[in-house]
């Protein structure tokens, strides 16, 4: 009978010091080398990618889309957007957002539907319309044929951050115009924020909607 009590605490001794050692390697020392790592490493990265403003507070990340809507109205739903920023891609899911306001995230959604789906097609009809209207001014007229497939559906998260080239210059003269700014200076806005494929060959060219909005608002205040 002793020697079955003293085996028995034997055995829980045992594994009460392999819980106690492998709670110290797994739960402490683990976590704080690859958090010292990714730190030291990719410090970026690690901390959300987070972007700031010219004055240094932190406006959003570079993974995560914003919308850039002016202020509700009394009894109104949904926000018109702010024109004289830069528009990112459709999303029923992204919180109101602009780079005056603190990032805040509400969910994430996409518009994937199947392609004859009346309500897909609904959305996309009724989205290229407004570009079309929101970004004709009077020296420069968009066709239907001239909108992009960003402009008018989600990315599958709904939480792209990135438009196309070619949305961004779609929405160059509006800008101009309504910040009073020179088309030629915010084109070339447009150019020194526009990324290329990875390596050269993976994904597609690709502009930052904050990033862009960000040095949009630089350029305004020296205006």
């Amino acid at each position: 009978m002793n020697n079955s009590v003293g085996s028995a605490g034997r055995l829980l001794w045992a594994g009460l010091r392999a819980l106690l050692v492998l709670t110290v390697i797994t739960g402490v020392l683990y976590p704080l080398a690859v958090t010292g790592i990714a730190q030291l490493a990719f410090h970026d990265k690690a901390n959300g990618s987070e972007i700031e403003d010219a004055s240094g507070r932190v406006v959003g990340s570079a993974l995560i889309g914003q919308t850039y809507d002016l202020p509700p109205k009394d009894g109104e739903k949904t926000p018109g957007p702010d024109l004289k920023w830069f528009q990112p891609r459709p999303s029923n899911g992204l919180g109101s957002n602009s780079v005056n306001t603190r990032y805040k995230l509400i969910l994430s959604g996409a518009t994937n539907r199947s392609g004859d789906n009346a309500d897909l097609v609904k959305w996309v009809t009724d989205a290229k319309a407004a570009v079309v209207k929101d970004n004709s001014t009077a020296d420069y007229r968009v066709k239907p044929s001239d909108v992009p497939p960003d402009a008018v559906t989600s990315s599958g998260s709904g939480l792209d951050p990135h438009i196309s080239p070619e949305y961004a210059r779609l929405q160059v003269h509006r800008v101009a115009e309504l910040n009073k700014l020179d088309v030629a200076a915010v084109e070339r806005l447009v150019d020194d924020h526009t990324d290329g494929r990875i390596l050269g060959f993976v994904g597609e060219p690709r502009v930052n909607v904050l990033q862009l909005n960000i040095a949009l608002k630089a350029l305004v205040s020296k205006g």
